[in-house]
Formats: structure tokens, sequence, C-alpha cells
């Protein structure tokens, strides 16, 4: 279901997977049709045009799956037959998923309240204002039963691949990630990366050049004390912007950053976790090991098993 401004990448990220699937297997996994408010062309971002095969409102009985993708923030008002026709898919048990603002307008309809949804990182702020019952994530995607969303662009290729896993298995997802030559499929629990300005809102500038200096930092950490030095403030004002904008003392939030580093390493790459252990500041595989069992509930090696 596409709304006019949509994003043609993340369109075309959402359905191609589901087209090589069915080239890889040799059989039809998937069919797909494509809808608009009516059956007129629906131009995208970029100007180029989609031709729906049929209006919203009119079909949809033999449904498995409606992805909807829009442009965020929605465009103008949502045609009321749009909104209804959304609602009886959900009472019909139709699976659902935002694309971009596509997450807004089944929000909007009320399908996704007590589920967990993500959308594009700019609309995270007014999102959490204007839908208190969505449970916001700021992860990649997110599938949270028979809901899925995602932040748009490329992120909706990782969302349905792994939901090819999940239907017909990994090796299938990961024939699909070869013919588009990616690395890997990403997970849906990494987060979105948030320019650092936005993340931390109207912070101070000093927290903001101190979280970038950790972030620059990684492999070697700096204590609060020499942060404090290289900002000119001293270990306490530290301290209290830290509490006051991150809810979290330095130290912890430093330790945070160097272990989803140590995370992202561990499933892209094939090192020894004794390195991956010394590139993210820590002085044994021992203490690594402990630190991220700690964190993320499951040892280095565990993480690589799963």
């Amino acid at each position: 279901m596409v709304l006019p401004g949509f994003s043609m990448l993340a369109q075309a990220c959402a359905t191609e997977p589901l087209h090589v699937a069915n080239r890889l297997a040799g059989r039809t996994l998937y069919r797909l049709s494509t809808f608009a408010v009516d059956e007129r062309p629906v131009a995208s971002a970029s100007g180029q045009a989609l031709l729906p095969q049929a209006a919203a409102s009119e079909s949809g009985a033999s449904l498995d799956l409606l992805l909807v993708c829009a442009p965020g923030p929605l465009a103008g008002s949502v045609p009321r037959a749009l909104l209804d026709w959304l609602q009886r898919l959900a009472a019909a048990r139709v699976v659902l998923g935002g694309i971009g603002g596509g997450t807004e307008l089944l929000a909007r309809t009320g399908v996704l309240d007590g589920y967990r949804a993500t959308l594009p990182w700019p609309r995270f702020e007014a999102f959490a204002r204007d839908y208190p019952r969505v449970r916001l994530s700021q992860q990649l995607f997110e599938i949270d039963r028979d809901r899925l969303t995602c932040g748009g662009g490329t992120a909706a290729m990782d969302m349905m691949m792994t939901l090819v896993g999940s239907h017909h298995g990994d090796e299938l997802a990961e024939r699909i990630s070869e013919h588009f030559v990616l690395e890997r499929i990403r997970m849906g629990d990494e987060p979105q990366q948030v320019p650092l300005r936005t993340r931390l809102g109207h912070a101070p500038q000093s927290l903001v050049d101190a979280v970038a200096l950790m972030e620059s930092n990684i492999e070697e950490p700096l204590t609060t004390h020499e942060l404090a030095e290289h900002l000119g403030i001293s270990r306490r004002q530290l301290e209290r912007l830290f509490k006051k904008y991150l809810q979290a003392v330095p130290s912890r939030y430093y330790l945070n950053l160097r272990l989803q580093q140590a995370r992202r390493l561990l499933r892209e790459s094939d090192r020894p976790a004794g390195e991956i252990a010394l590139q993210t500041g820590f002085s044994s595989a021992a203490h690594f090991s402990t630190a991220y069992r700690n964190h993320f509930g499951m040892t280095p090696r565990e993480e690589r098993l799963g």
C-alpha cells in the first residue's frame, strides 16, 4: 500500500526480497499486489510514479500481510475509507506493517496500540507525543506478533529478509542477502544511527562533547576525571549532566557504548573474542565476557552461536 510521497527505495527494499525469494526457491512463496487510495498512479518522493493494481478499500479479503509505505510526517489528511479499511484488515487478523510514515498511519488507526513499533528517527519525538499507547522503539525494525515496523530505507530489506527466514528458514534468507551483495542481514535489535546532536536534544554542548569523546575513544577509554579535564569542567559537573540528561553515570554510559561496539564486531566479523575485547577497552577476555553477560544476558561465545 503506497501513499503519495512514499520512498521508492523503501518500497523496493520491502518487495524485492520477496520477489527474489520466489526465484531462489523455484516456486511461488509470495504473491505481491500494490494498493493505493484509488487506481491512479501514485507519485513517490522522487517524482517517479507507481501504478497500483487496486484501490485499497475495494480489496484485501485474501491478504495475509499488508505493508503500508508512506512519507513521514503524513502529508495532509488521510481518507476515512482508508482508515476503516486498515481497521477491518486488523479485525480479520491480517498482519500489518509500517514502512517510514506507514507506522504513523497504522498508529492513527489504533492498530498499533500496545505493540512495539519503530519509524524513522527524525519522527521519534513527535510520534511518542502523539501516540503514547504505542511502545516506541528506536531499533532498526520491530516484529511484534502480527505487526511489523521499520525505520524506512534499507531497514525494510533487513526486516523482510528476517521475515522470510522465519517463514522458510535462515538459509533462504541468507541466499537473498547474498543475491543483493549484502555483507549480512542486520538484526532488529540494532539501534538506528541517530545523529549525536539529535539524540541529546537540548542538552548542553559540554555533554555532547563528552559523548563524542567517548565514541572516539573506545579502544583506550578515558576516565571520568580525564573527560572532565578535556572539557574544562569538574567531575561533579559532568556527572550531574549525565544524570540529568542521560539518566546514567558517565562510566555506565561509556561501558554501554563499548559493549554495543563489541556486539557489532562479534556479529559482523570473525575476529577472536579476545581481540574484540582489547579493541573495545577491556583488559582481558574474562573481564569482557563477564561484562558482556551482565549487560546482554549471554556471553560473547553464545552471541556468536546464536
